[in-house]
């Protein structure tokens, strides 16, 4: 502008020139229309904070991991099978956002399913019993175990022990594992989907 009002001092014809900056203005707002979103959206989540450097989140329309850097532009996460994903702030801020770790504790929601045949009563107090032997459930909130639904073949027991959110993954392979262990060893059975076919003769 300094320099366009320069040359109009002196004498030169600018209207062609305020006509080319006016459209290369115009071009560039649009060029960089997608980064300055996500430079807009990258300030809001450093002014809110929804997760800070360390939390375990899923933002981004599923994309899951702990998070390595909050940028002006992008959020990177790291995740489990250490793979670096860096997702662009606009579209973090424009999903929901979890985050898993937040709280400092969490809930592991597991399911269980045992045959009709079965004593419910039996299968719960197995489940209760690993999970006392797991070192990362906590002991408050109690761990529960209810019936969850009666399912087309199976009876779902669900519980849901709370273990620090950085032992998330630990406890949840460790109930995975050593409930099926347990199950085996008081001889409950873990029903798998079965058809009864019947066939009919002509004859």
């Amino acid at each position: 502008m300094l320099l366009i009002s320069v040359a109009e001092m002196f004498g030169i014809e600018t209207t062609s020139f305020v006509a080319i900056f006016g459209a290369l203005a115009f071009a560039i707002g649009l060029a960089l229309q997608g980064s300055l979103g996500h430079f807009a959206s990258g300030v809001l989540i450093l002014i809110f904070k929804p997760y800070r450097v360390g939390d375990f989140v899923e933002i981004g329309g599923g994309q899951t991991g702990t998070v390595e850097g909050v940028q002006v532009f992008n959020t990177v996460l790291a995740t489990l099978d250490n793979k670096r994903i860096i997702v662009p702030n606009g579209v973090v801020t424009s999903n929901v956002i979890t985050n898993i770790s937040g709280q400092g504790e969490i809930g592991v929601e597991l399911t269980f399913g045992i045959g009709y045949g079965d004593d419910i009563d039996k299968a719960r107090q197995a489940i209760l019993e690993v999970g006392k032997r797991c070192e990362w459930i906590l002991d408050e909130p109690k761990q529960g175990v209810v019936v969850g639904e009666l399912g087309d073949s199976s009876v779902n027991l669900n519980t849901r022990p709370f273990v620090k959110s950085e032992h998330y993954w630990d406890a949840f392979f460790y109930m995975q594992e050593h409930v099926k262990k347990e199950f085996d060893k008081q001889k409950i059975g873990i029903p798998y989907p079965t058809m009864d076919v019947h066939v009919v003769s002509n004859k």
